[in-house]
């Protein structure tokens, strides 16, 4: 689509009312976040881990998540995006929400030191390594409409029936599926507010992992993205590997990058009962 002349003058105006809202929002300047994690760095102590798994291309993986545990998703291939739902395990209505995640913290970027928020303000995960920051959190996954749109008729696996069945082992229900994140999908908004897809960004053996900031049911399907321009459904399997993080410093950078995750800490605080110092530990 082509914009207007009007349109863009529109379009124009919206991004300075959002530039206007969002320094108003925040009470003090956020931390610069870092580079991408080098492909070769952070490895994970053998004693701290704790499970592996492999989800074959079109399949789906579920777990219990304890605070404090962390999942790293491997690309083994370069080809896969791993879609993720997450759950407050001793309150399943609280739920990972994708829309807040964007804007409370003024950024549709995911990438470290970012955190998934819950419906209730709450963090969910935070994302302590990333090789690429090349990950969606408007999108969503796929569906059998779009599969069916890309690759014709076939026997396809899709993210939305994925995460249904995935519900229904953690014993939740379709009306527990909501909009997911999806990593290693390179999506990015051009100038005229398109969606484009960038596969330079996404590469074999990037990895991204997540920190269980509460207990947690976490579901993740490994589909291919709607926007992927792959013309045949990848076949690409994906890496779990499940370990005990080490304890958040004070400084972390979860934790402290903006005003907006500090709030969302001191909420996990009070809800969990215990103080803040310690990184809430």
């Amino acid at each position: 689509m082509i914009l207007t002349e009007e349109q863009k003058a529109e379009v124009a105006a919206h991004t300075r009312r959002y530039n206007e809202l969002k320094a108003a929002g925040q009470e003090h300047a956020p931390r610069a976040l870092p580079a991408p994690t080098p492909r070769d760095a952070a490895p994970i102590d053998t004693k701290a881990v704790i499970h592996r798994e492999t989800i074959p291309a079109g399949w789906y993986w579920t777990t219990r998540l304890d605070r404090g545990d962390a999942l790293r998703l491997v690309n083994v291939s370069g080809a896969s995006t791993v879609s993720l739902l997450a759950w407050n395990a001793a309150d399943p209505s609280e739920r990972l929400n994708h829309a807040d995640t964007i804007k409370v913290q003024w950024a549709a970027r995911l990438q470290k030191g970012r955190v998934l928020l819950s419906d209730m303000g709450r963090a969910l995960l935070g994302i302590t390594e990333d090789t690429s920051a090349a990950h969606d959190a408007v999108v969503g996954g796929s569906t059998a409409a779009t599969n069916a749109a890309k690759y014709g008729d076939g026997a396809f696996r899709n993210t939305r029936d994925n995460f249904i069945l995935a519900a229904s082992k953690l014993g939740l229900d379709r009306r527990d599926v909501h909009p997911c994140v999806s990593f290693f999908a390179p999506v990015a908004i051009d100038a005229d507010g398109k969606f484009v897809w960038s596969e330079q960004r996404r590469q074999k053996g990037d990895f991204v992992d997540l920190r269980a900031e509460m207990d947690l049911l976490v579901a993740l399907s490994n589909c291919p993205h709607p926007l992927d321009p792959a013309n045949a459904h990848p076949r690409a399997d994906v890496e779990i590997v499940r370990y005990r993080a080490a304890p958040p410093a004070v400084d972390d950078l979860c934790r402290t990058a903006t005003a907006e995750a500090v709030r969302a800490f001191e909420n996990n605080a009070m809800y969990l009962g215990q103080p803040l110092e310690g990184a809430a530990r």
